[in-house]
Order: structure tokens, then sequence, then C-alpha cells
């Protein structure tokens, strides 16, 4: 198995002493415990305060107007978990290098917004979802067969906090992407799975003669035409209502695109599922025409944290998305690609937070 440098060195020894192993052994016994208890020491505010000074426990009930008992169990409890320090002399409680990232680094702030208001309840269904290959999470939201046909239906704390994930790891890849995709010039674009638009518009404000069609679900185009109504160069962007579950359904066959764009789009499905996807995909390609796979793949990461979000991300499309997808790695991708009778030109590693960029054409 390849991996990137980083990836290797944790995953293929252990380093932990029989002590910090045993640690860690409880760390994760108790975790749903650590998560809500470390979730709700920002939401009183406490970690924020502690930024900016330390605090004795009086000093923490006078400022957050907790009782003694709640901010004792909860600061004795952050101690244990690592986000705080106290001095034995003083009294006095301080942020650790721990607390400062959790409550100042915007991807972990990101992540426990989603955790808590997306996956945290149905999470206690994942034996059933992994015996069942179906998302047996997502009843605690609704009747749907997958968590995208009832995404626009989802309360608006989860939808918020779902569309807050989704976009603040593609976003950041966007500016980069653009000079990769625009450097191949295309005229017409096909953006399968193109959510609420957020790419698209970039596209037509990068180039103001490129012509994009976004090919989703009808519930995701009608959310795409509502955010980007009046937006500059919306007249460019065009919809086509596709499920891409349903094997029988082709993609549009006159739209002849010079490149065909998925991000973060492939990981919704599973490999027989991708291997359909691209198959069809292939039938609407000329010799000319590009793929671009934007994911991110989980070898390819510059350093162990993020893999770690991802092997984690894989499990919420186990129990909330859809119960088969994953965050893939590389190698397999590459070999569905080649399945499908593509090969892989080029890929650019490194964009945004730890997208890379799979160029593909026919063979």
């Amino acid at each position: 198995m390849h991996l990137f440098p980083d990836i290797e060195k944790a995953y293929s020894k252990d380093r932990l002493s029989a002590r910090e192993a045993q640690r860690q052994a409880q760390y994760i016994a108790f975790g749903p415990i650590v998560f809500q208890a470390s979730r709700l020491m920002i939401k009183f505010g406490i970690l924020e305060r502690l930024r900016d000074r330390d605090m004795t426990l009086e000093e923490i009930v006078q400022a957050t107007g907790l009782s003694e008992y709640a901010a004792k169990v909860l600061m004795e409890a952050s101690l244990s978990i690592g986000t705080t320090r106290i001095d034995p002399e003083t009294d006095r409680y301080s942020l650790s290098k721990t607390g400062w990232f959790l409550l100042n680094d915007p991807a972990t702030r990101v992540n426990v917004d989603f955790n808590h208001d997306v996956n945290y309840e149905g999470f206690f269904h994942l034996e059933e979802a992994l015996l069942e290959g179906r998302p047996a999470g997502l009843k605690h939201f609704g009747d749907w067969p997958t968590l995208y046909e009832g995404l626009s239906s989802l309360p608006e704390q989860v939808k918020k906090s779902w569309f807050g994930f989704d976009h603040f790891y593609s976003d950041h890849s966007f500016d980069e992407a653009l000079q990769i995709v625009f450097k191949y010039r295309p005229g017409k674009i096909m953006d399968v799975g193109g959510n609420t638009g957020r790419w698209a518009l970039r596209c037509v404000d990068y180039d103001r003669d490129v012509r994009v069609t976004i090919v989703d679900l009808p519930q995701q185009l009608a959310m795409m035409r509502e955010q980007t109504a009046g937006k500059n160069g919306a007249d460019r962007i065009d919809g086509y209502a596709m499920n891409m579950l349903d094997p029988s359904a082709q993609f549009p066959t006159d739209l002849h695109p010079d490149l065909i764009w998925m991000s973060q789009f492939l990981d919704c499905f599973s490999e027989d599922e991708i291997l359909s996807i691209l198959k069809r995909a292939a039938k609407v390609m000329g010799p000319d025409s590009r793929l671009a796979i934007m994911e991110t793949f989980w070898d390819r990461q510059k350093y162990e944290p993020a893999s770690f979000c991802l092997t984690m991300t894989s499990l919420y499309f186990t129990v909330m998305a859809n119960g088969n997808s994953k965050m893939y790695h590389s190698d397999d991708m590459t070999r569905l690609v080649d399945q499908a009778g593509m090969v892989v030109e080029e890929i650019h590693d490194g964009l945004g937070q730890g997208h890379s960029i799979m160029v593909c054409k026919i063979k």
C-alpha cells in the first residue's frame, strides 16, 4: 500500500509505550464524553476566556453563570482530556496547546459542529449500518434511502453544519483548482454533483466565455437555482437532472463537454457505483476531453491528522450518508479509472485542505 511519508510513519509502526497505549485505550472508551465536554467548553465560552487570561474556578463561575458544580466537573474533565492545565500553587486554569487548536483551528471547529449536529445521535447505529450496508443512522432525521435525497429537508442547524463541513473543505481548494482546470481551456464544463453551484459560479466568473452544466438530483438543482439566482454569470449555468444511482441514466449526449468535473463527488458512492458513473462519463468524452476528479485521498495527505479526519469521515458515509461509500485511497480510484477505459494523466496534490486533482483522459 502506497502512503505519503508522514502517513507511513504514523501507520506502519507502534510507537506508543505501554502506559501511553493504555491511556489511549481509555480515551477511546470515554470518547463520546470527551467530545461533549469539549464541545461545551467552547459553547460556554470557557476556552475563549482562558485564551485571554488564566482563571480560578470562582472566576470561571462568575464569568459564565454556570453553577460551581457544573464548572468544576467540566474543568476537572478538561484537565484529563488535555484542553486545559492548572497551576497547583495558584489554582489558576490555563489553555493548553490542544485547547488552543480546539478553539482556534477552523477545520476543528467545522468538524465539531458537523459531528454534533449531523452525526452524533445517528452513530449509535453504526453496527447496524456496517452489517446491513445501509445508512442506519439516517432514520434519526427522516425516511430517505440516502442523505442526499433529504438534504434540503434537514433541520436548519443540521443543514448549516453539513454545508459548513462540505464547503469548508472544497472552497479552500477552488483558487488552485481553477488554475489547473482552465489550463485545458474548456469552453463547456459538465459539473457532476454540482450541489449548490458554488464551483460553477467560480468558473463562470473566472472565464467569461465558459458554460457550465450541473448534473445532479432534481432537489439539488432546485437548491442550485435558488443559490445562483441573480449572481454574475448565472445565465451561463444550466442544469440537467439525473440520478447517478440509476445505471440506465445517461449523461447528456448533446453537450460534448471539454472537461467533466467531479469534486468531492465520487466519495459518495461505492466502488461498483463509481465504476458505473465513470463508464457513463467516458461515453460522452472525446479524445481531447478531460475528466478532473478532485478528492481528499487519505493516503496522499501531507500530515497524519488529515488522514485521521478522512478515515473517520468514511464512517459518516457508512452510517449517515449512504451505507456503502468512503474516502478512498488513490490506488483504488486509479484502478476504477482504468477499468472505465481511461488513464490518469497527472495528479496534483496539496490543494487547500488536502485535496488532490486526478486528471484523466480516454485511453
